[in-house]
């Protein structure tokens, strides 16, 4: 017979053994997703960023965590939201952007980093090189920057009329901006364009630029590829359409929300690639091992109700090499 007492304790410890079993379990691998945005502006993105760790054999819950820290648009608080990742000696930290890429590897010379940049990510002193990044950074090269000669060439062939043109830039990323200023302004003197850059790092002085357009008798708006504006391309393709400046940018968001035309990189396919390098970074790939990935997927999207709103005809050609014409 088993007293009273012996068989208080033995159910206390077969209660208790559960919970020793599960402490002794290892933590499941930490992905950090470190973003100069907000979480409501990439929204879109981020089930192609978990959609690329899937491709890795990795499932969000089951054998890897996804920790998410923002910005909020505001750069100057991603040293600290990096070190606090680097502190907790996480995996892997994804950076979608050149100011969060350059937070974390000012966090860390360890922690393995993947970034997304439309910008060459040499130049950007990201990586050694394309082909054998070394150290603890590799990630996605997509195309931005330099298809922002292209963009101005667009924007002039839907309003040939106009010799005048401006170009939005945020101050904020001024390694970007340069980037973006320097690409522009030798495309119009190729064109005999008249480049004016705006800058414009808050929602006021985007509102400020618009309105500066017509101030500047500026035919057209090109908007400098960058995480800020990319997070506000919907305010940015209404703002648009309500002042009647004929805008040009690279996502299809800002089209469909009343922008005339869109051409760029898909950045849905540049998540998921990072995504699927983050993945396979956990799964025990080194980074100085991993090429940085060409994101080479372009998009041309035109909104056609936007253009009548405008007065402005669309050439035929533009129509005809268009991915989609929204009606």
């Amino acid at each position: 017979m088993i007293g009273r007492r012996e068989f208080i304790t033995g159910l206390g410890s077969a209660a208790a053994w559960p919970l020793a079993a599960r402490a002794q379990q290892p933590k499941m691998p930490v992905i950090g997703f470190l973003s100069s945005a907000s979480l409501g502006g990439l929204a879109p993105y981020l089930s192609a960023f978990r959609q690329g760790i899937h491709e890795a054999g990795l499932i969000e819950g089951r054998n890897v965590t996804i920790e998410y820290s923002w910005a909020d648009n505001e750069d100057d608080r991603l040293q600290a939201l990096a070190a606090e990742f680097a502190r907790r000696q996480i995996a892997v930290i994804a950076a979608p952007s050149v100011a969060a890429t350059l937070a974390a590897k000012a966090a860390t010379a360890t922690i393995p980093i993947v970034f997304y940049t439309g910008a060459d990510p040499v130049n950007l002193g990201l990586v050694a090189s394309l082909s054998r990044p070394s150290g603890n950074v590799t990630g996605v090269a997509g195309l931005g920057s330099e298809l922002e000669p292209k963009r101005l060439e667009l924007l002039h062939k839907m309003v040939p009329a106009a010799n005048v043109f401006a170009v939005l830039v945020n101050p904020a990323n001024p390694i970007l901006a340069e980037l973006t200023v320097r690409n522009v302004q030798a495309a119009a003197r190729v064109l005999g364009l008249q480049l004016h850059v705006l800058s414009a790092s808050t929602e006021q002085e985007i509102d400020d630029a618009f309105a500066k357009v017509a101030q500047l008798h500026a035919g057209g708006l090109m908007i400098g590829a960058d995480n800020f504006f990319n997070s506000r391309s919907e305010q940015l393709g209404a703002l648009a359409l309500r002042q009647a400046v004929p805008t040009l940018y690279q996502y299809r968001q800002f089209v469909s929300a009343g922008g005339v035309m869109s051409y760029g990189g898909s950045i849905t396919d540049a998540y998921r690639l990072v995504g699927l390098y983050a993945g396979r970074i956990v799964k025990g790939e080194k980074p100085a091992e991993l090429p940085v990935q060409q994101a080479t997927k372009i998009e041309s999207i035109i909104n056609l109700k936007t253009a009548k709103a405008l007065g402005l005809t669309i050439p035929e050609t533009l129509l005809a090499t268009a991915d989609e014409v929204i009606q």
